[in-house]
């Protein structure tokens, strides 16, 4: 099973746009996250080594704790961050889904323009993950891409409103 989930979407809008919609909280809150789920952003500081940290809830259910570090900017090109599952202190914790969840995941998003459309795409790869670690991340590949390809939706339906 591969280490990594690819996740490619297009979008009818200029590099630019797309790229600082993943920028600050006040975007991020419109569309980042799991459909219908409560999205609260407790830090957020984009610049290399600065941290994102965020929870999300669903309807029904208890809120989970997320929180990003980046370490690569290039705007408007790359987003390199490491994404953590963590409790409301920000301290690194065990996924509340599954107990053997890679602790680190690096997430590489890449902004592409041509023509007028910006084509992003996200590689998300376990860091320093054990074998048990990367068997559960291959059999959740299926999980990770529906649950991107969905954000990437909101995030189309966002940047049209925007736009108007």
């Amino acid at each position: 099973m591969a280490a990594q989930v690819k996740i490619t979407h297009s979008f009818n809008a200029p590099r630019e746009q797309v790229f600082k919609a993943f920028t600050s909280s006040e975007h991020l809150q419109n569309w980042w996250g799991p459909k219908g789920w409560t999205f609260d952003v407790l830090k957020s500081d984009f610049r290399e080594g600065g941290v994102f940290h965020y929870s999300q809830k669903p309807a029904e259910g208890d809120a989970m704790w997320v929180k990003f570090v980046y370490s690569e900017i290039v705007a408007p090109e790359k987003i390199v961050y490491s994404s953590f599952f963590s409790n409301e202190e920000g301290n690194i914790i065990r996924a509340p889904f599954n107990a053997n969840w890679p602790l680190e995941t690096l997430n590489t998003i890449t902004f592409i323009e041509d023509e007028g459309k910006t084509t992003v795409t996200d590689l998300v790869t376990p860091v320093k993950a054990a074998e048990e670690e990367l068997k559960t991340f291959g059999e959740a590949q299926e999980m990770v891409h529906d649950g991107f390809s969905g954000t990437f939706h909101q995030l189309e339906d966002y940047i049209s409103k925007e736009s108007t």
